[in-house]
């Protein structure tokens, strides 16, 4: 590399962490805005439906059904709880996996596999703090005739129900996806973007296939510990005074094993892998578009 030459993931830490979070957060709403149909669907597929009309085949199915029953805009309700939540969270997160990746060395030559793990997890418990409520509220939307139009109406209304405990019921279970998937996610992507791209340049490719293969692989291993987050995150919605109750993350996984044995653990995982292949792929290309673009002004 030519001395001129600009390194645009190895400048001064001094620059990185706000970098790191306007970057993270531009990421955040461009991946969650641009594929919230398909994650709507995943929750139409995971939720247990009484009624015959909310039960789907697949993906394709689902998508031809809502949208001449309910129109295409069903497909869209709820998203500006995850615009308004993604940024805030996704800047948090990003800011924090940095700052831990540095403060671990993950940012020295070689693979740096436990830095970049732990980077990941510490990311994730302190953005998933801060975007669990707004997920709940996004699901509580997305499901087959919700009431609710507008997220503070949908705010507050669970909030005067259901009281502050509804919007963290399902955190421990998030976090128990997060981490792991995190994890996972970034340690796979640090090591398929050092291997595609060991000159460390931009590379819009590199960003986006190494993002699209390790969101992929961290999907389709927590998709179980999804359905369960999802079960809690819209109990409040259901009719089954089983599904009412549950109170936890061990409680869900019973549930879902009395109505679906193992199948039910597998519940929405195609259209989680659909979602999470190009939004993490779109993440990771923004993350590292938005930061070489800031660094270089």
């Amino acid at each position: 590399m030519q001395e001129d030459e600009i390194d645009y993931e190895s400048l001064p830490p001094n620059a990185g962490l706000a970098v790191n979070m306007l970057a993270g957060a531009l990421a955040g709403i461009s991946e969650h805005a641009v594929m919230y149909p398909v994650d709507s669907i995943k929750t139409r597929m995971q939720v247990f439906a009484t009624s015959p009309v909310a039960v789907y085949s697949g993906v394709g199915n689902a998508f031809s059904r809502i949208a001449s029953t309910e129109g295409m805009r069903a497909l869209w309700r709820g998203v500006w709880s995850v615009v308004i939540g993604a940024g805030p969270a996704h800047a948090v997160h990003f800011g924090t996996l940095e700052a831990v990746k540095e403060l671990l060395g993950g940012n020295e030559s070689g693979n740096q596999w436990f830095a970049t793990s732990v980077a990941g997890a510490s990311a994730t418990t302190a953005a998933d703090a801060l975007m669990n409520p707004f997920d709940v509220i996004k699901q509580r939307m997305q499901v087959h005739k919700s009431e609710f139009r507008s997220i503070f109406t949908c705010a507050k209304t669970v909030y005067q129900k259901e009281g502050l405990g509804a919007f963290y019921v399902s955190y421990p279970t998030t976090l128990a996806i997060s981490i792991p998937f995190n994890a996972i996610q970034f340690t796979i992507y640090e090591h398929l973007k050092r291997t595609l791209n060991p000159r460390h340049e931009y590379s819009p490719s590199t960003h986006m296939i190494a993002g699209a293969g390790a969101g992929a692989v961290a999907a389709a291993i927590t998709t179980p510990l999804d359905v369960a987050k999802t079960m809690l995150q819209t109990r409040g919605t259901s009719h089954d005074p089983e599904i009412r109750n549950v109170r936890g993350m061990g409680d869900a996984f019973k549930v879902i094993w009395a109505k679906d044995g193992v199948k039910g653990f597998g519940r929405g995982l195609t259209p989680r892998v659909m979602t999470t292949m190009p939004s993490s792929a779109l993440c990771w290309l923004s993350y590292e578009f938005f930061k070489a673009i800031i660094r270089t002004d």
